[in-house]
């Protein structure tokens, strides 16, 4: 008889490794905005010969980290992907960005823990990084070629990442409507919670999607102005990986996406890594985040 615990002893074991790892410290961070959560990490290309003079510049790939847009994870768990990705030769922007339970009091408190994001900050905060990110670049990260940029996040920085790319088909009165599509390669969006109805039917992250929404009552309202799965089609190049054995985000949120995608008329990529769960995906001792670095390198280079 089949083990139950057996993919909870997995997913546990491969939390435990792609946390394991020391933060890499960035070459430079330049703030966008006053708040402590507004800043930005680079990471200069590491290949050798990269940097050279006369070298082609290297893709910029925008990190947007993980951890249920709750205050506990932030960018610092996420820099050695960053700092795997720098090794393969591409110059990386990692995103700060202001999640719930953060050090302003919103503590959770009445509702079972730490909640989940800040609206409407949240969404402020990754609006903001990237509208500023092309003159930060030029001055923190002159390696860079901005022109190939590929915007990449984990989990709830998967959702932002998506987010980001669909900024141009947000509904008419929403604040961080942009009047053109953004100048991506591509997303590459690693097991997103890209279907807020889907996430919140399987209760992913303690139900964190309509704590980022503001809770049951807001939830409906703003859905339209948050959930990628609405957001489509965006008209730029997507791709998702998800690993087959994911118990935090499961197989069906990113597959949904894609049927929504499809849906729409846009054809939307899926890698699904079998007998490969939630964190190897930023594990840089993980075979799978060399299959990410693989899926990234496919529209920067």
């Amino acid at each position: 008889m089949p083990d139950a615990a057996a993919p909870r002893d997995a997913a546990a074991a491969e939390e435990e490794s792609a946390f394991s790892h020391a933060p890499v410290e960035p070459d430079s961070t330049a703030a966008y905005g006053d708040h402590p959560d507004q800043v930005i990490d680079f990471y200069a290309p590491r290949e050798p010969g990269s940097t050279a003079p006369g070298s082609e510049a290297a893709p910029l790939v925008v990190v947007l980290h993980g951890g249920a847009w709750r205050a506990a994870y932030d960018r610092r768990h996420i820099t050695p992907f960053a700092d795997f990705l720098a090794r393969r030769g591409f110059a990386v922007a990692n995103v700060e960005y202001r999640r719930g339970g953060g050090s302003e009091g919103e503590d959770g408190a009445g509702s079972g823990g730490p909640i989940a994001g800040r609206w409407p900050d949240t969404f402020d905060d990754v609006a903001a990084a990237l509208d500023a990110l092309p003159d930060l670049v030029r001055q923190a990260l002159p390696q860079a070629d901005a022109r190939r940029t590929v915007i990449t996040g984990h989990s709830a920085g998967g959702h932002l990442a998506l987010w980001a790319a669909a900024r141009h088909v947000l509904p008419a009165d929403a604040p961080w409507r942009t009047d053109r599509p953004a100048p991506l390669r591509g997303v590459v969006a690693l097991a997103p919670i890209a279907d807020f109805a889907v996430a919140g039917k399987l209760d992913v992250c303690g139900g964190a999607a309509q704590q980022l929404l503001g809770g049951k009552e807001e939830f409906l309202e703003r859905q339209p102005y948050a959930d990628p799965a609405l957001l489509l089609p965006t008209g730029i190049a997507t791709t998702l990986v998800q690993g087959r054995t994911d118990v935090v985000v499961p197989q069906a949120v990113a597959e949904s996406y894609a049927d929504a995608a499809a849906k729409a008329g846009e054809v939307v990529g899926l890698t699904l890594l079998g007998e490969v769960g939630h964190f190897p995906l930023i594990d840089p001792a993980a075979d799978a985040c060399a299959v990410v670095a693989e899926e990234i390198a496919q529209p920067a280079w």
